[in-house]
């Protein structure tokens, strides 16, 4: 059964220009995992964009408490690169204490546009 959904877009070059503007957001929004691409490179703003959208819809699927910290949710890249969510800490307590068992995310970026479905799963508690 379907818990929540949430959705989120947001525009690449002022995202970049956000980055640039305050050098310690990077690392206060993402994990050092999610900053690097599998190889070891650096992410580019579209692909770090995308991941800030996908924290958005989870908050989003979640009710948007505002507890949650950026770091208790990471995009990591699965099985032949599809990107998956997870959760811990605050993240994690608010999805058990809704029922969520599982997350689905999709990812985009084309046109300056970066965006993100989360669809959380479970028995809603």
């Amino acid at each position: 059964m379907i818990v929540g959904v949430g959705i989120d877009v947001v525009p690449v070059a002022r995202f970049a220009e956000s980055l640039v503007r305050t050098p310690g957001l990077r690392d206060r929004l993402f994990t050092a995992a999610e900053q690097v691409t599998p190889s070891g490179g650096d992410r580019t703003a579209e692909s770090l964009a995308a991941r800030f959208a996908a924290k958005e819809a989870l908050a989003k699927a979640l009710g948007a408490p505002g507890s949650l910290r950026w770091h208790d949710a990471e995009v990591v890249v699965g099985d032949h690169g599809r990107p998956r969510l997870e959760v811990r800490g605050s993240v994690a307590r608010r999805a058990e204490a809704l029922g969520v068992e599982s997350w689905h995310l999709s990812l985009s970026h084309d046109g300056g546009i970066a965006s993100a479905v989360v669809v959380a799963e479970g028995t809603p508690a």
